[in-house]
């Protein structure tokens, strides 16, 4: 009986979380691109460390970084709340009009 509950508290863990590291991908400006990645949930893990996108891992501003890696994927999608040039590129500042 002991051992009965012991295997199911151990079947209840659910699946293992993989660990990456997104130190050498974040505030250090452009240092990769979707190549560099093995998985599209190791670049998605980029983007949501830095949501300004300095690599380009999300080039059409959708929030899925890099979607054609293979899996491991990770699709929710990363909140992305600036304007975006027609590439997918953060513009931090809007243009302004020209003076009149």
């Amino acid at each position: 009986m002991i051992a009965a509950i012991t295997l199911s508290a151990c079947g209840d863990n659910g699946p293992s979380v993989r660990a990456f590291d997104v130190a050498p991908y974040v505030h250090k400006g452009h240092v990769a691109n979707c190549d560099a990645f093995k998985a599209q949930a190791d670049a998605q893990a980029v983007l949501r460390a830095d949501a300004l996108d300095p690599n380009e891992l999300d080039r059409d501003g959708d929030g899925i970084a890099c979607p054609s890696l293979p899996k491991p994927t990770d699709k929710k999608p990363v909140h992305r709340d600036f304007m975006t040039d027609k590439d997918g590129a953060p513009v931090v500042a809007p243009a302004k009009p020209p003076p009149k």
